[in-house]
């Protein structure tokens, strides 16, 4: 990762609100419980989970299971902890060797169809997202994600477009990921046929952005 990038991606990070695990075997108690949690979710949804539920899905006491997430809200902040730092390294492997603008435009266009394929498999993540939407610390830990993502395009933009104005490149490059986030959600949430049609005037929306001289 970029030194820059990562200085960024650092400071972006906002303080989780559970107890993380030292030992092995914490560790893989806690990995059953965001198991079961995650099951429990694409099952009922996050508002219908019950903590007894997830610590007896589990296999684990509900103290225990308290001794790491204090409450729901704690399992819902680290799945999504989870999910963003798996689609950084996913944004981050994509973009890393894109030097020119064909690069950029197949990268880019596979990145936003693989998000949309995430969403559309699974129920797990839909629900994470609505839950972000009402917490004000979640929905920061969704921007910092955002931050992060932009500016693996922005060392993108600024290897195609050296000359541009790289307080230009850093806003672009950060609406483009708000927007397809957005435009992702709103496609998920109309039919398969509108979705796709949604989901492709993005990609060539953002592109002509991206690609501007």
């Amino acid at each position: 990762m970029d030194d820059k990038v990562a200085a960024k991606a650092e400071q972006a990070v906002v303080a989780s609100p559970r107890r993380a695990p030292t030992q092995q075997r914490s560790r893989e108690r806690v990995e059953r419980m965001l198991a079961a949690a995650s099951a429990l979710i694409a099952e009922q949804g996050s508002d219908a989970m019950r903590m007894g539920e997830v610590a007896e899905r589990a296999g684990v006491s509900i103290g225990s299971l308290y001794q790491f997430f204090p409450d729901k809200r704690a399992i819902v902040w680290a799945l999504a902890e989870r999910y963003t730092a798996e689609s950084q390294a996913c944004i981050a492997a994509a973009l890393k060797d894109v030097g020119d603008a064909e690069g950029l435009s197949q990268a880019f266009s596979e990145l936003v169809d693989i998000y949309y394929r995430l969403f559309l498999a699974e129920p797990v993540i839909r629900d994470i997202w609505s839950g972000t939407q009402a917490d004000k610390a979640l929905r920061e830990l969704e921007l910092a994600d955002s931050r992060a993502n932009a500016e693996f395009l922005v060392v993108v933009l600024k290897r195609l477009r050296p000359g541009a104005d790289p307080i230009a490149l850093e806003t672009t490059a950060f609406l483009v990921w708000q927007m397809g986030e957005a435009a992702v959600r709103l496609a998920i949430s109309v039919d398969r046929e509108e979705g796709d049609r949604l989901v492709a005037a993005y990609k060539r929306m953002a592109l002509r952005e991206l690609l501007a001289e």
